[in-house]
């Protein structure tokens, strides 16, 4: 399999190792400003920022290059990017996050999410740690669980960043220097507390996740997500 990888920071470089341990061969390492022939690739992986996320995935599908991306912070120009994937044909993939454990951790949010809407004396908050470097806050996986809570759970209709406020999902948004990712949700009453986490102890997790998504996008058209790679949910 020809990668490409658009975005060469830190995910970048750990995606390109797991894919060469994986026998899978680098023809592109794009960074901004990279000028680059995407047809030379089977498949592309983006982890790049935010402001040229959807660049890099509309040249994907318009070249036919099926696409995977796990940049964070672009999503305002997601159903565009589905619309074009449709009326080209092409296949993609954008999750918040590719850890294979984080994505049952997502299923299990879910299913606690349902087990607890009708059990109102519990508070629902949240609280991501990542590393000095991301960008954005709160992260897109944190987002993502907030969201799944909110469509399963009758009391919550949205989530807020760092804030408390009737109905919604206080966010806690923390950097710290070398923390891969740490997610956790807490249900508190005044007699117990529920609490399930996910700490990610590298970044091999993410970029594997990444690079088994390019392995099974090959050959087919859609818009898929990793509950389709892992056949979960």
């Amino acid at each position: 399999m020809k990668v490409a990888l658009l975005g060469y920071g830190k995910m970048g470089k750990a995606i390109e190792q797991i894919a060469k341990q994986r026998g899978h061969e680098i023809v592109i390492i794009a960074d901004i400003d990279t000028v680059y022939d995407i047809n030379n690739a089977d498949v592309a992986i983006d982890f790049s920022i935010p402001s040229v996320a959807y660049s890099n995935i509309s040249n994907c599908l318009n070249n036919q290059v099926p696409v995977i991306s796990g940049t964070t912070g672009w999503l305002d120009d997601y159903d565009n990017a589905v619309a074009l994937c449709k009326e080209k044909n092409g296949a993609f993939i954008s999750a918040s996050n590719f850890s294979l454990g984080v994505n049952i951790f997502f299923e299990l949010n879910r299913t606690l999410a349902k087990m607890m809407t009708h059990l109102n004396q519990y508070n629902i908050d949240m609280e991501e740690i990542h590393h000095t470097q991301k960008l954005d806050a709160p992260s897109g996986t944190a987002i993502s669980l907030a969201k799944d809570i909110i469509e399963e759970h009758s009391s919550y209709k949205q989530w807020r960043l760092n804030e408390k406020h009737e109905a919604s999902i206080p966010i806690v948004s923390k950097r710290l220097e070398n923390v891969p990712g740490t997610h956790t949700v807490n249900y508190n009453s005044a007699v117990d507390s529920i609490n399930i986490k996910h700490t990610a102890h590298n970044r091999d997790g993410f970029a594997l996740g990444a690079v088994i998504a390019a392995e099974w996008i090959l050959g087919k058209t859609g818009v898929f997500t990793m509950k389709d790679v892992l056949n979960i949910g």
